[in-house]
């Protein structure tokens, strides 16, 4: 089976799904259905989603599994949010950058800090 276009591959305009059908009890639907917001979707930022989704969105899993640097994930993230009509970071707190977290996450991983001092870091950070 072929993936739903998001776009008419002749004029580039919004594709509206107009008919649905089920093979099992043969019955087919007519109608204007929504494919959803993950149909904007190109299929490299869907395989990324996925890919988020199965790390439980921890950035250090997805480096790893990806093989990409952490800025190169999180510029990935921000298309997917943006490709989804959302400007990444918007309504949040002026907390901590993102350096700034990085960096007590790696002061944690090299064992210059403990767990709860990098917690606290974190927290305070966030306020």
């Amino acid at each position: 089976m072929h993936p739903l276009p998001s776009n008419c591959p002749l004029c580039g305009g919004e594709i509206t799904v107009t008919r649905i059908y089920c093979r099992d009890c043969d019955s087919t639907i007519e109608g204007r259905f929504s494919a959803g917001v993950f149909s904007q979707l190109k299929p490299e930022q869907l395989a990324f989603v996925e890919t988020f989704i199965r790390c439980e969105g921890k950035i250090t899993r997805m480096e790893a599994e990806l093989g990409l640097s952490y800025p190169t994930i999180r510029n990935r993230l921000h298309e997917v949010i943006r490709a989804l009509g959302y400007e990444p970071g918007e309504g949040e707190a002026a907390g901590m950058s993102e350096s700034e977290r990085r960096k007590i996450l790696e002061s944690l991983e090299k064992g210059e800090i403990s767990y709860d001092e990098a917690m606290r870091m974190l927290e305070e950070g966030d306020n």
